[in-house]
């Protein structure tokens, strides 16, 4: 059960209406990394976690913050898109929203959500729940999140950089400093998930099945061999059950591959004295699927 509280978890106040920035900003609410797919793949981790009640604990603290930082940047967005496209202009702009959208803003603020905020990137692509990962493997679940929390940050950084409105970059701040310790929480996690089982997901699939032979080599497949310079190609493996090989020139270890021709119902492509199973009218009919419901 879920509760709103009316103040923000911090403030989300421009100093200035920015119709053109509002856009940019859409990219870290309903972007890949943007703070709608942490929010969802977080509270999707916790609500389907089956393992200690203290990871499904933290999961879904941090995911509930996340609905915060998306009002957050939904309030900014809205308050930079005020007064657009109404604004007063120069007597030879006559149609302020034609003006406002050649300027750069994103037309659909002002002809879809009514100068608001929507579930979309900066370029207009709806949010997409396949930019969420919840695998029920909490290891690999949290690399995962560490790399949305990398991501994010850098592009909360990135647009930081691009505007030098105080209170934008006031509220990029915090969210900035949050994404820090998120980064430092997953990384913390990972560190005690490792600690307690295999390095390697899933840590519960028996190494003897793979083909061990391959499981610690580093195969180079480029010109040049500055690859070999590199911590992943020489000494004791990141899971501690290997070490590590670099092959300079690795070889092909399987078949040619050579295909069947396809049946005569397939009408596939056909070459000069190739035969093909059903070809002649006798045998084609019998080769046909059996399409018969009764």
């Amino acid at each position: 059960m879920f509760f709103h509280t009316k103040e923000l978890q911090y403030n989300a106040k421009p100093s200035n209406p920015d119709p053109v920035y509002a856009k940019k900003l859409q990219e870290i609410l309903g972007g890949q990394f943007g703070e709608m797919s942490v929010m969802m793949q977080y509270l999707f981790q916790g609500w389907n976690c089956r393992a200690d009640e203290k990871y499904k604990d933290m999961i879904l603290d941090i995911g509930t913050e996340e609905i915060a930082h998306v009002e957050m940047i939904a309030t900014m967005i809205a308050q930079l898109l005020d007064g657009a496209p109404a604004r007063e202009q120069d007597e030879a702009a006559k149609d302020p929203a034609v003006e406002a959208v050649l300027g750069g803003m994103n037309p659909q603020h002002a002809i879809v959500s009514g100068l608001g905020a929507t579930p979309t990137d900066s370029v207009g692509y709806p949010w997409n729940a396949r930019y969420t990962v919840a695998s029920g493997n909490l290891l690999a679940d949290f690399r995962a999140n560490l790399n949305a929390e990398s991501q994010g940050r850098l592009q909360v950084v990135r647009l930081y950089e691009m505007t030098t409105d105080p209170g934008v970059r006031d509220m990029l701040s915090f969210l900035i400093a949050r994404d820090t310790m998120h980064q430092n929480q997953w990384m913390a996690a990972i560190e005690e998930l490792e600690q307690n089982q295999k390095a390697i997901v899933p840590s519960t699939f028996p190494q003897a099945l793979e083909k061990q032979e391959v499981s610690y080599s580093f195969m180079n497949f480029s010109n040049g061999e500055e690859s070999s310079q590199g911590r992943w190609a020489s000494g004791k493996s990141m899971d501690g059950l290997g070490n590590f090989e670099y092959i300079a020139q690795p070889q092909a270890m399987g078949q040619i591959p050579k295909l069947n021709p396809s049946p005569a119902y397939m009408h596939g492509t056909t070459m000069p004295g190739q035969v093909i199973p059903g070809m002649d009218q006798a045998n084609f009919e019998e080769n046909q699927p059996n399409n018969d419901l009764h």
